[in-house]
């Protein structure tokens, strides 16, 4: 058999592509998650684009295993400016005086629960701005969470063992969130058996 390689014309017969559709309880449960910061940068869309759904995932599983040396929970990734991208796995967020923040998505994968949080936001009047995020930004958040599809919305509780605190805000603005997404998810989509 003759693979692309270098070269894609090489490849004659075309690939083969598998989709197998499995469900899979949530990957976290409702306790919040450790991160740390990798030493591992998310690529840069002038290498490969983080809007495309492709296998070349090397720097996210090379994150994902500094986080488990580190009894992490999951890897802050930055991008190649030291901006936070997201985590080796999920979106992320931050939340500041009632206000959310998430990364613009330059150098991270623009998914379909980052933007149902975006559009839950902006539909509850919640304030919400997308733009470039430092590491220092994150440790002074009041609260943090991640967003993905194996996921859904995690609060993060630590990040590079500085203790995200919340200021006891009741309902905070993550519940409120997450109050609103949940009910999006009983009412949209199609129920697995």
């Amino acid at each position: 058999k003759i693979t692309s390689g270098m070269d894609p014309r090489l490849n004659q017969k075309g690939c083969t592509l598998i989709v197998l559709a499995e469900w899979k309880k949530p990957v976290y449960g409702n306790e919040g998650i450790k991160l740390i910061t990798t030493s591992i940068r998310r690529n840069s869309p002038i290498h490969i684009d983080s809007k495309i759904h492709h296998n070349n995932l090397i720097n996210n599983i090379l994150a994902k295993i500094e986080a488990n040396v580190a009894s992490a929970d999951d890897a802050l990734m930055l991008d190649n400016l030291g901006f936070v991208a997201e985590t080796n796995s999920c979106n992320i967020f931050m939340i500041k005086n009632n206000m959310v923040f998430t990364p613009n998505a330059d150098a991270c994968l623009p998914g379909i629960t980052r933007m149902k949080v975006i559009q839950i936001c902006s539909m509850n009047n919640i304030i919400i701005h997308l733009k470039n995020l430092s590491l220092t930004e994150f440790y002074n958040a009041d609260e943090v969470f991640t967003t993905g599809t194996m996921g859904e919305l995690v609060k993060v509780e630590m990040i590079d063992g500085r203790k995200i605190i919340n200021k006891n805000i009741n309902p905070s603005v993550f519940e409120i969130i997450q109050n609103h997404f949940k009910k999006l998810t009983e009412t949209e989509g199609e129920e697995i058996i």
